[in-house]
C-alpha cells in the first residue's frame, strides 16, 4: 500500500482536496500507482495529512467518479485498470476538478451546481440494499416472478399504510394505494380515473413538470397566485376547475408551508360539489427541520376528497422510481373499472426488496441519517449567506432541499444567473417554476418572481457550498 506523500501547500489557491485528488490522479496517469494497487483508508490518510476526513472522502469519491479508483466493500479503494482510459497532455487539456460545464462554455468554467432537485446518494447503505436483494433473490420462486397485483403487491402496499399513518397521519387501507414507476405514470391513471378535458387548479408558480403532464392531458389548466398562507381562495372560486393540485407541507419551489385554516378552506370548497377533488403531491414532506412535521391534508380529510401522492425518489433514490398515490374510496371503484386492466410498473421485486428495506427498520434509519446531514448542510448554508442579508430576502429555508434568495433591488433574475455563471456556480430562476401567461392575467408570476433564485444544497458537500458561495460573492460583488 503507497504512502501518498502528497505535499499540501496553501499558497497556489487550490483546495485541499483538489490537491489531494489532483495528486492521485496525476500518479496513476504516470504509472506510479499501478492498477489493483491498494490506496489509504481515508481515516489513516487524513490522519496524516492533518486535514479533515471529509475532506479525502470527496477526493476519492471524485476519483471514483471519474474511474481512476473503485472502492470494494470492506476492503478499502483500489487503483482501477486504466489501460482503457483516455490520457490527456498538458497541451491537449488540462481537466479542472470539478467535471460539468455551464450549457455554450464547455471546458470554460468548472460548476458548483445549486440544483434544487439534487440529492446526496454518497451514504446510501449499498450493502444493506445489496444484502436484501441476495436474500430475496436466493428465497425466490415462480410466484415472484409471475406478473402480480396491477396495484402493486399488498405486502408493500400494507407496509406503505403503515408508514404514512405513522409518519403523515394519513388514514387509508393497503386497498387504497396504487404503487407506480414514478409521479407521470400516477398521474397517467388519474387521467383516466376523472376522465378528459378536466379543468384544474394549479398554485403558480408550481412543479413544471405535473404542470407539463396535465397539459398533455389537455386539461383546462388554470394557474392561481399565492399569498403568504398558499393558493388564493378568492381566485380559484373565480374558475370552474374540478380539480385542485397543491403542495400544502412544503410547496415546491417558494417553500410556504399552508396553515389549518386555508387548508379547511380548500378541504370546504372541494365538498361543495361531488365531482371536486384535491391532489395532495407530499413529495418530500421527510425532510423539516424546525418545529414539528406538517400533518398531510388528506390526515385533516373527512369527505373522501384528498387523492395523496408521494414517492421514494428523495427520501431514497431517484433510480428507485417507486411512487404511490391513495385514492379516496369513490375514486377507487373508478380505478378498478377504468385501469385495471393496467399493469403494474414496478418490477416485483424490486417491491420486494423497497419492502423489507422499510419493514426492517434500514429504511427510518437511513431518513434519520439523512435528516441530520441534509440540516448541518442547511444550517451551514444559512450561515454562509449571512453576508447576502443586506441586498437579499432569504426565505423557505424551514424545510425541503433548497432555499430562495429574492433581490430587494430587483435585480433581474438573468442577471444574477449570468453573474453566477461566470464565476462557475450554476443557478435556476423562480421563473423557470412559473405556468405560461393566460388570458385575464393582469400580471404572470414570472414577472413577480423575476428576481428570485433557487439555491438547493443537498447534492453538495460543506466544502462545495462553502466554495460555491464564495464564488457568488464574487459574482454579485456589484450587489453586496
Amino acid at each position: 500500500m503507497n504512502a501518498l506523500t502528497i505535499q499540501l501547500t496553501d499558497t497556489d489557491g487550490k483546495c485541499l482536496y483538489q490537491q489531494i485528488y489532483e495528486y492521485i490522479r496525476d500518479e496513476i496517469r504516470k504509472g506510479k500507482l499501478l492498477a489493483g494497487e491498494k490506496l489509504p483508508s481515508t481515516r489513516s490518510l487524513a490522519e496524516y495529512l492533518q486535514v479533515a476526513r471529509s475532506t479525502v472522502d470527496f477526493a476519492y469519491g471524485q476519483l471514483a467518479a471519474e474511474g481512476y479508483i473503485e472502492a470494494r466493500p470492506c476492503k478499502g479503494y483500489f487503483v482501477s485498470h486504466t489501460e482503457e482510459l483516455l490520457h490527456l497532455s498538458k497541451e491537449d487539456a488540462e481537466p479542472s476538478f470539478e467535471v460539468d460545464f455551464l450549457p455554450g462554455e464547455e471546458g470554460e468554467k468548472a460548476v458548483f451546481d445549486f440544483s434544487p432537485h439534487g440529492i446526496s446518494l454518497k451514504y446510501f447503505p449499498y450493502a444493506t440494499w445489496k444484502k436484501i436483494t441476495k436474500n430475496i433473490l436466493v428465497d425466490a420462486n415462480s410466484e415472484m416472478f409471475a406478473l402480480g397485483n396491477a396495484q402493486g403487491d399488498f405486502s408493500l402496499r400494507e407496509t406503505i399504510s403503515r408508514y404514512l399513518h405513522s409518519s403523515r397521519g394519513v388514514n387509508c387501507r393497503p386497498e387504497q394505494i396504487v404503487v407506480g414507476a414514478g409521479t407521470d405514470y400516477l398521474l397517467m391513471l388519474l387521467e383516466k380515473i376523472l376522465g378528459r378535458h378536466v379543468p384544474i387548479a394549479m398554485e403558480n408558480p408550481t412543479y413544471k413538470r405535473a404542470y407539463r403532464v396535465f397539459q398533455s392531458f389537455a386539461y383546462e389548466i388554470h394557474p392561481i397566485s399565492m399569498d403568504e398562507s398558499g393558493m388564493n381562495m378568492e381566485e380559484l372560486r373565480k374558475t370552474n376547475a374540478r380539480v385542485v393540485y397543491v403542495m400544502p407541507s412544503h410547496q415546491y419551489p417558494t417553500g410556504i408551508v399552508m396553515p389549518i385554516g386555508r387548508r379547511m378552506e380548500l378541504l370546504k370548497w372541494a365538498q361543495e360539489r361531488e365531482d371536486r377533488y384535491l391532489i395532495e403531491d407530499d413529495y418530500d414532506s421527510e425532510f423539516r427541520y424546525r418545529g414539528k412535521p406538517i400533518p398531510s391534508l388528506q390526515a385533516s380529510d373527512r369527505s373522501g376528497k384528498v387523492i395523496y401522492m408521494g414517492t421514494f425518489s428523495k427520501s431514497i433514490a431517484p433510480a428507485i422510481r417507486v411512487g404511490y398515490m391513495v385514492l379516496p374510496p369513490r375514486l377507487l371503484k373508478a380505478y378498478r373499472e377504468n385501469c385495471g386492466f393496467y399493469a403494474s410498473t414496478v418490477s416485483r421485486i424490486d417491491q420486494r426488496i423497497l419492502n423489507e428495506f422499510i419493514r426492517e427498520g434500514y429504511f427510518e434509519r437511513y431518513l434519520n441519517k439523512m435528516r441530520k446531514l441534509y440540516k448541518c448542510r442547511h444550517d451551514f448554508l444559512l450561515g454562509q449567506l449571512a453576508a447576502f442579508e443586506k441586498e437579499f430576502l432569504i426565505s423557505g429555508e424551514n424545510g425541503g432541499l433548497h432555499m430562495l434568495l429574492s433581490s430587494k433591488r430587483h435585480v433581474p433574475e438573468a442577471e444574477l444567473i449570468e453573474a453566477a455563471g461566470r464565476e462557475g456556480v450554476r443557478l435556476y430562476g423562480l421563473s423557470d417554476a412559473c405556468m405560461e401567461h393566460y388570458p385575464g392575467q393582469e400580471k404572470t408570476a414570472g414577472a413577480a418572481f423575476s428576481s428570485t433564485v433557487l439555491l438547493g444544497y443537498g447534492a453538495l458537500e460543506e466544502q462545495e457550498l462553502a466554495e460555491g458561495i464564495r464564488r457568488l460573492k464574487k459574482a454579485w460583488g456589484i450587489y453586496l
